[in-house]
């Protein structure tokens, strides 16, 4: 009988940009979306016949924007990153936004991912350590975090920084998108292309508006997630949605970054990477946000209703006011008579 096959696809993004949505449209699930405060997680199945057992994905989504992005450390874990594969969804709408939440989520992602191959590095040699010891004919660390290698024929292959697991890039709210100017429209997509390729990453664009362009999402999904072969699409034109599976483009295709008001040596940028960002945000200088004051209470939130809970929190929540009050009254008191 085939193994069952076990996989953990971890979704993070901007903040409302729709990764609630998009995840369930690729499960084939009619809910109703709720606000992801934190950190949620739900599973999928999927059978590759009749008469055999389900494949499992294991899917996490994290709220919050860029805010909490320190919750990376739970899906990222020494036994799941082996079988993990992240989906980094930006919401197109907001571009001034757009940077700052990429740059943020893919470094707290990457940094997580090299603790978690460091401890599995060091747990390898111990365990070589005691079958050296006990006459062990192999005493090489046997586990070890599996590279992601590139083939020898992927485009710019040795001008690349591969993200360390399969990365997914999805621009959401492409319809919204479109209501944006085009030569900013060009600047957008220009950069993600090149994010993509430089991480050797997929990239597409959708709407959940679009019924195709969420069968070419879910198409993408259903590969990281169960391992089912992807539709061989491809669309490199700016005027429409972006479909581009890691391997498809290349740094001739892309081009330099659109500077056409700009003199490039002026940006002082310090490798490719931090020019196109340099680019970029003279075009779309970063909003003043902060996510963390953006942030619901958790306690107040409806779906995490609980009457009794709920009731006894009120009721310390009353005490608590009459205490302030009475404390307030009794130092009012003590200065008048003092």
């Amino acid at each position: 009988m085939r193994k069952i096959s076990e996989r953990t696809v971890f979704v993070v993004g901007s903040k409302s940009g729709g990764k609630t949505s998009i995840l369930l449209r690729c499960l084939d699930r009619d809910e109703a979306t709720k606000p992801t405060l934190a950190l949620e997680y739900t599973f999928g199945r999927r059978a590759r016949g009749h008469n055999t057992p389900k494949d499992i994905a294991h899917l996490w989504e994290l709220g919050g924007g860029a805010s909490l992005s320190d919750l990376v450390q739970i899906p990222i874990a020494p036994l799941s990153f082996r079988s993990l594969s992240l989906i980094l969804v930006l919401d197109l709408s907001q571009p001034n936004r757009l940077w700052r939440t990429m740059e943020t989520l893919l470094q707290a992602a990457h940094t997580q991912l090299g603790k978690v191959c460091s401890q599995t590095r060091s747990t390898g040699k111990a365990q070589a350590g005691v079958k050296a010891h006990a006459g062990s004919k192999h005493p090489t660390g046997s586990i070890q975090p599996a590279a992601r290698v590139l083939p020898k024929d992927y485009p710019d292959r040795e001008l690349l920084s591969p993200f360390p697991v399969p990365l997914l890039i999805i621009g959401s709210k492409y319809d919204l998108f479109m209501e944006i100017e085009s030569e900013k429209r060009k600047v957008v997509s220009k950069t993600l292309r090149f994010i993509a390729h430089y991480h050797a990453a997929s990239l597409l664009f959708t709407s959940i508006k679009s019924e195709t362009q969420m069968s070419k999402t879910k198409s993408f999904f259903n590969d990281l997630a169960f391992g089912l072969e992807r539709g061989k699409s491809v669309s490199l034109e700016t005027s429409k949605p972006l479909v581009i599976p890691s391997g498809s483009d290349s740094f001739v295709q892309i081009g330099p970054p659109p500077t056409s008001d700009m003199d490039i040596a002026t940006l002082h940028a310090k490798n490719p990477l931090d020019l196109w960002k340099k680019v970029y945000e003279t075009v779309f200088p970063p909003e003043s946000i902060s996510e963390d004051k953006e942030l619901k209470d958790p306690a107040k939130d409806p779906q995490y209703r609980e009457p009794q809970v709920d009731a006894m929190r009120a009721q310390k929540d009353q005490e608590l006011d009459q205490y302030k009050r009475n404390a307030a009254k009794s130092w009012k008191e003590l200065n008048l008579e003092t």
